[in-house]
């Protein structure tokens, strides 16, 4: 049954002085790392509806991705819009399932 073997002096000096070389590029790295500022900018709402609402009355089929396309809006705001409208009952669900829903648009004549 043998063991480890104790290593030469020489060997050990190198194995710290690579390990400290280690050490000093991972402080540098840690400096240089910095959070960049964001460019743009994040609108969590539609802020003008009735220009929205004309934006969505010229499609075809009203569906949270298409609106949030038209819109250039993350689809949970697109979502919590369609959402909106539905309770004010300017649009309906037609179609659709399990959150991927098709609305149309409630024409009061």
């Amino acid at each position: 049954m043998g063991g480890v073997k104790k290593r030469p002096v020489t060997a050990q000096e190198k194995a710290q002085a690579r390990q400290a070389a280690e050490e000093a590029a991972k402080a540098k790295q840690k400096k240089s790392v910095q959070a960049k500022p964001k460019t743009e900018e994040f609108r969590p709402k539609i802020l003008d509806e009735d220009s929205a609402l004309n934006q969505i009355r010229n499609m075809k089929a009203i569906t949270l991705y298409a609106v949030a396309r038209a819109l250039n809006v993350p689809a949970s705001v697109a979502n919590q819009f369609l959402k909106s409208l539905e309770a004010k009952g300017l649009i309906l669900k037609v179609g659709g399932f399990s959150g991927h829903y098709v609305y149309k648009l409630n024409l009061k004549d």
